[in-house]
C-alpha cells in the first residue's frame, strides 16, 4: 500500500506489566464479572452477607445452570488438554486483565462510544469486522499515541497466565496467542511470557509516512468474523498439529470451535463472564490454575 508503514515494532526489552498509580492498579485476581439477571441482583444488593457460593446457586437456579455445569469438565475435555499439540489464547480479557482497544480509545479519548461496540463484538451481536472499523474510525490513533499508549499503560497479565504457559511449556504444548487485538500492542506480552512473535497471529494498524493513522490491514484472518477459526486451521496445518485448544471468552473465540479449527473450547470467565458464549464452551474456568491442575 503506497505511502503507508505498517506497525511492526519489537518487544521493549523488559515491559512493566504492572500499573501505578491508576484506577487499574490492583488486578482483580479474585474478580469474576458475573453479570446476574436484574432480579438477582437486586436480591444480592439487600443480601449482602450472603457467601458467593449462595449467590451462585442462586444463579443457577434462574437459567445459569449450564454454565454451572460446564465449569465441571468432562474426562474428554481434560484428555483433550492433555494431549493438545497446541494451545491458542485470545489475549483482551483473557491473557492480559485489559480490553486493549479500549485502553487505547480511552487514552484518546473515544472510551466510551468504543466500548459500547466492544461488547458487541464480544457478544457476537455485530459482525467483527464491522465493530473494528467502526471502533478505529472513533480512535484513529496516531503511531505516536499508541506508543504513548503503551508506555502510560502497559498492559496487565491476568493472575495465573504465566504459571500456565510454563506449564504447557513443560508438557511439550506450544502456546500461540490469536488476538483481533494489535500485533503492536500484544508483542509486549507475548515477549513477557516467552513466547516467539512468529506464534502471534493479530490485526495490523496501517500509519502514513508521518505516523497518522492510515487504517488497518484486512487481509489478517482476526479482522473479521470467523477468522479465529481460520487461524486455528492455518496453524494446525502449517505445524502438523493433530489437536489444538482454544481459550477465550468471547465470540469470536467460540467461533474457532468447528471442524478444522479447535478441537476444545474453554471459556475464561476470570475477567468477563459472557453468558451466551460461556453457554456453548466445552468448558468454563474462572481461574488458570483450574487448568495447571488438571495438566500432568
Amino acid at each position: 500500500m503506497a505511502g503507508l508503514i505498517s506497525l511492526r515494532a519489537g518487544p521493549r526489552s523488559s515491559p512493566s506489566l504492572a500499573r501505578s498509580s491508576s484506577a487499574w492498579a490492583s488486578p482483580p485476581a479474585s474478580h469474576v464479572a458475573v453479570r446476574l439477571p436484574s432480579p438477582l441482583f437486586r436480591c444480592a444488593k439487600l443480601r449482602r452477607s450472603r457467601s458467593l457460593l449462595a449467590a451462585a446457586l442462586e444463579i443457577s437456579k434462574d437459567g445459569s445452570a449450564a454454565v454451572l455445569a460446564n465449569s465441571l469438565p468432562s474426562q474428554g475435555a481434560i484428555e483433550t488438554l492433555r494431549n493438545a499439540d497446541a494451545v491458542c489464547f485470545d489475549v483482551d480479557s483473557t491473557v492480559i486483565l485489559d480490553e486493549g482497544i479500549d485502553e487505547l480509545a480511552d487514552f484518546c479519548g473515544a472510551g466510551k462510544a468504543v466500548a459500547e461496540w466492544t461488547a458487541k463484538a464480544m457478544t457476537g451481536t455485530v459482525p467483527f469486522e464491522e465493530a473494528l472499523a467502526a471502533r478505529l474510525s472513533l480512535i484513529k490513533p496516531s503511531l505516536s499515541q499508541v506508543e504513548e499508549c503503551l508506555e502510560k499503560r502497559p498492559p496487565r497479565i491476568s493472575p495465573g497466565m504465566a504459571d500456565l504457559v510454563k506449564k504447557l511449556k513443560s508438557n511439550n504444548i506450544d502456546v500461540f496467542l490469536v488476538s483481533g487485538g494489535f500485533r503492536h500492542m500484544i508483542k509486549p506480552v507475548a515477549f513477557e511470557l516467552g513466547i516467539p512473535p512468529e506464534n502471534i497471529t493479530a490485526n495490523q494498524l496501517l500509519f502514513g509516512t508521518l505516523g497518522e493513522y492510515a487504517g488497518f490491514d484486512p487481509t489478517e484472518p482476526t479482522s473479521r468474523s470467523g477468522g479465529k477459526a481460520k487461524a486455528v486451521q492455518q496453524i494446525k496445518q502449517d505445524h502438523g498439529y493433530k489437536t489444538v485448544v482454544m481459550i477465550g471468552d468471547g465470540a469470536t473465540d467460540l467461533e474457532a470451535r468447528q471442524p478444522g479449527g479447535a478441537d476444545l473450547f474453554i471459556c475464561y470467565a476470570g475477567v468477563q463472564m459472557r453468558e451466551p458464549v460461556a453457554a456453548q464452551a466445552d468448558w468454563v474456568v474462572f481461574d488458570f490454575q483450574e487448568l495447571i491442575t488438571k495438566l500432568p
